[in-house]
Formats: C-alpha cells, structure tokens, sequence
C-alpha cells in the first residue's frame, strides 16, 4: 500500500508535493516520501532545513586542493556559486574531487596521472551528481585536466548545467610565468643565466593563485568551453583574484536555476556547430595542442562527431590573430584588459566563421550574447586585423604519413618556419632525453624521438614540457625538432610534433625509427614521414619486439588496458 503524500501532520511538516516538481526530476527521488525519510535525516545533519527539500538541488563540484595554485582559490569560488544558487531559490551542495598539478608533477613519473586523472575527474562528478540526485550542476576548474573533465561529466549526466574556469593567475615580474622557469632550466644549463638569476625566477614567476598565464592548455580550454556554449559570457577571460571572477560564480550560480527551469541541458548546447565554434576560437588564439585531445574526447561524450579531420578542415580558413605566449608577447591578464575573448568571437562572427545561432547557457544563442560587445581599443596589439594575421592558417596542424598513418598534432607557430628535415635521435622514455639535452647531446639538425610515452606506454601520454622548455633555454628551437606518442604542455613552443598515433607501445611506426634516420615534417603539406625504405620498414616491424615497460597496477593499469589512441581522444569510454 502506498504511503500518503503528508510525512506527517504536525505544525511545520513537509508538504511532500511542491506546486513544481518537474524542476527537482532528480531530488524528489531522494528526499520525497515517508520512505525517503532517513535520507532527509541525513541532509539535515548537513545543514538542510525543511524549506530545502522543497527546492531543486544544485551540486557545485570544485576542484579545489592545496596541491596547485591553479585550484588554490577554488572553495571559495564554489562558494560564491551557492550563493548565487540560494539567491535563485535552489539549494546549493558543495562537494570536492581531485586535481594533479602539471606543472608540480613534469618530467617525473607522476606526470602519467595528468591525463588518467581527467577520466577520474568526470567519472568522479558523475558518480555524486547522480548518486546525490542533483537537479542542475556547476563544475568549477581550474587548470587543464579537470576543466575538460568537468565538460564530459555535464555531457554525461545531461542535467541543467554550467561551467565556471576559475581564472588566470597574475603574471610575475616582467611578465614572468611557470614556462619562465622550465626554460630557465635551459639557460642554467647553458651558462645563459647564473644561479642567482635562475633562483629569482623561480622564486617569483608565481605570484599567487591562477592558472598558467599564458595561452596554455587551462586558458584554452576555458575559452574553448565559453566558445561551446557551456559558461558564461566573459568567463573565460577573468583573473583568479578579481571582482569580476567574484560575480562570474555568483552569477552562474544564478544562471543554472533559469536552465532547470527552461529545461536547458549541455547536450542541447554541444552541437557540432558548437564544437566548430570552440575549435575556431582555439586557433584564433594560437591555443594548446591539448585542445585537439580533450575537445574529440568532451564530443564522444556527448555524441557528437568530431575527428582530426576537423581541424585541418576549419583551420585551412581560420588564421592566428592573438600574440599571446607561449609563441607570442602577452599574457590572458593583457588580453583581459583590453576586452577578453569576445569582441574576438565578435569579429569572427561577421566574418562567417563561427555559428551565431548556436543556444548557450545563457538561455540566448552566441549571436545574442555578442550584440551588443564593443570592439577591442584602436591601439592594442594582441588581436591582429585578420589582414596581418599572426598565421594566415592554423597553427595546429594535422600530420599523416608514413610516421603517423593515424595522425600527429604539431604546433607550428611558423616563427620557426612551417617544414623541418634532420636525423632522429631516438630515447625509449622523457627521462633518457632530457639528460641528453642538458648534457649536450644533442646537436642542431636532430629530431628527438621520444617514445613509449603514449595513452598506453606511459601509460598515461605524458606532456614534454621539460624537455621541450631546456631545449628553447638551450636556444635551439629553431634548430631541434621533437616527435612524440606523448602530449605537450599549452607552455611548450618549437618544432614540437606530438600525438603521434598509432603510437610505439602498440608497434606504431614510431616504434621502428633508428638512430640516424631522416626524417621530415612538412607542415605545407601536412606530412611526417621517415625517409626510409618500405622494405626496411617491414623487416625491422618483424624485428620489433615490445619493450617490458614498469609493471603498473590501481589506475595506471585500468587505463593502460581502457584508453583508445590519441587521434580518438584517448578516451576510457566503454562500450554499452
């Protein structure tokens, strides 16, 4: 026999019927009913009073934790959103998952957690959101794994939701920043710099709380997900410790009540127009190779098509207009003083090469959003005229050939020309190649390989920011190149071709490249070969026997034996 719709019918009770309750589709489950009631218990033993039950409940996820300070600031972000929440007539619930620092963690082992932790991150969000029964959800990031990560839990869980970057850090003396201090390790090597100038730089490239300052991977994907759809307008382009990041919270908070009750959810909003939108803006400003990785792999989620093809497609008519690091002059701090990325998306939208009518979480589509943006100041120099583009192409250039039959993502900025031909040096691991950059071992005309460094050889896809950092401290960008199965840092610059797929450890023809071999990358026609014999190829194919890579075990080896290939997004997504 069913329980009656009163709890009970003492003064003060619970009406267990709100006039709405298609706007708590998720909650009611939990906390209505007579048999619900030690749930409710529960919650009041956390701070809910009997009105809350009656509302839609949000879950704010942060990212926050001591270990970085791009999340440093986090909770109290997360505060501001629950207010913004409790100000919209919702319940706010706050509740925590991990972050790993990139920066912290380059070039040691710990490194192979980065992208292993992206999977954590969202199967993490999703697991509370909807175990807790939340109605909507803002996701709060802050550097570059849990921010895409945030992403593919909202596609998972197609609830009411928003996306919140928790900001760029200030920049250091002289526009110092954390890829300051990688290339400092160079320049020490060298003799470029003494030890009193080498500990000022790292005494002082980090001011505070933040994300790496330059157009690195976390300032790429926060304006690739504004871009999407999925945050709010400005978003993106906002200091950690601001007034204006302050608001963004409380206001987002806000905005995720209007979304549960216009029934708005991510994947109404992640179209591949959006994806366009995102993958445009991304090479407008000169973004981190990163954003190919996490953008294929936010799509699968949401079920959407989008593949390497296009990237080469859209960037063949999308030219580099930002100066900004780590190719260029300036940092986010200088692109949000001047207006941030929307009079960007702005111009870009007359100029027909984003999707105006794509629906955001503001309830309004992009061209909405953009009406009434004012242009950037007649004298800035960041944003180039799209007559004197920085690159009159995409600077992320999609390689194939006999190196990388599935594909490899280079970064070619062009400052160090667009084709590339020397001998390669191989090295089976990060750690054999950076001591021979700083031991001198390497020579002008080398290409580095570095191997065994992909989604299952690491396991993990390391970045190379250590090695691709000594080698522009070294002075040699112009005159190195470096080819991996792994990933780069948004920090990294040069010659640098990583993604390469299929990678070594699954007998890619990475796997097969001999000290001494030539190489060419030609970004002008998208190709990465060894200049070697076919016939050769398949006689040391036949030759090749798997390295014994460290034995690994917990979540190393889940992923090891989950994750697809790079040019898939190097994605833990199972199969139904």
């Amino acid at each position: 026999m069913p329980f009656a719709v009163k709890l009970y019918d003492i003064s003060n009770s619970v009406d267990l019927v709100m006039s709405d309750k298609n706007l708590r589709k998720h909650s009611r489950k939990i906390v209505d009913g007579v048999e619900q009631a030690p749930s409710r218990a529960m919650l009041r033993a956390v701070g809910f009073e009997t009105e809350d039950f009656q509302v839609p409940q949000v879950g704010i996820a942060s990212t926050w934790s001591m270990i970085t300070p791009c999340n440093i600031h986090l909770n109290e972000l997360a505060k501001e959103a629950s207010n913004g929440v409790s100000d919209s007539g919702a319940k706010g619930i706050i509740f925590n998952t991990i972050t790993v620092s990139d920066g912290i963690s380059m070039g040691t082992s710990g490194m192979r957690y980065s992208l292993v932790s992206r999977e954590i991150i969202a199967d993490s969000i999703e697991a509370v959101t909807a175990a807790q029964g939340f109605d909507g959800l803002v996701t709060i990031g802050g550097c570059d794994k849990n921010m895409p990560a945030c992403v593919m839990a909202m596609a998972r869980l197609n609830r009411p939701s928003i996306f919140v970057y928790g900001g760029t850090i200030k920049p250091g003396p002289n526009k110092t920043d954390i890829v300051s201090v990688f290339e400092a390790v160079g320049a020490l090597s060298s003799g470029k710099i003494n030890n009193d100038e080498f500990l000022k730089v790292e005494k002082t490239a980090i001011p505070g709380p933040g994300a790496c300052g330059g157009m690195y991977t976390a300032n790429t994907m926060a304006s690739a997900i504004e871009a999407l759809g999925l945050s709010l307008a400005n978003s993106s382009a906002q200091e950690a410790v601001s007034d204006a990041k302050t608001n963004d919270c409380r206001e987002a908070g806000k905005a995720v009540m209007d979304l549960i009750k216009n029934d708005i959810k991510p994947l109404d909003i992640m179209s591949k127009e959006a994806f366009e939108n995102a993958i445009t803006v991304v090479i407008a400003l000169g973004g981190s190779t990163n954003a190919v990785l996490h953008l294929i792999a936010m799509a699968k989620e949401a079920g959407v098509d989008v593949s390497l093809k296009d990237f080469t497609r859209i960037g063949s008519n999308v030219p580099v207009l930002a100066d900004l690091k780590p190719s260029g002059k300036y940092l986010m701090s200088d692109l949000i003083e001047i207006g941030g990325i929307q009079p960007l998306m702005k111009r870009l939208l007359k100029r027909g090469l984003i999707h105006g009518d794509c629906l955001t979480v503001s309830g309004k589509t992009m061209a909405e959003n953009l009406k009434h943006v004012e242009d950037y100041p007649k004298d800035q120099e960041i944003i180039k005229d799209f007559s004197t583009p920085i690159k009159k192409s995409s600077h992320l250039e999609i390689l194939y050939g006999n190196l990388a039959p599935e594909g490899a993502v280079a970064k070619i900025s062009g400052k160090e020309g667009t084709s590339f031909t020397g001998i390669a040096k191989t090295f089976n691991s990060e750690e054999a190649a950076m001591d021979a950059i700083l031991s001198d071992k390497i020579s002008k005309g080398d290409v580095i390989i570095i191997r065994y460094e992909g989604p299952k050889g690491g396991p993990g896809m390391r970045e190379m920011l250590s090695p691709t950092g000594a080698i522009m401290g070294k002075g040699l960008g112009s005159d190195v190149a470096l080819i991996t199965d792994g990933r780069f840092s948004g920090g990294s610059h040069g010659f640098v071709v990583g993604h390469v797929s299929p990678e070594a450890m699954v007998g890619g023809p990475l796997a097969l490249i001999e000290d001494g071999d030539q190489i060419i990358i030609d970004a002008e026609n998208k190709i990465i070969n060894i200049l070697v014999n076919d016939k050769i190829l398949k006689k040391r194919r036949e030759k090749w026997i798997k390295p014994s890579k460290e034995r690994v075990s917990g979540v190393l080896a889940k992923y090891r034996m989950c994750v697809s290939s790079a040019s898939d997004g190097a994605i833990t997504l199972a199969d139904s």
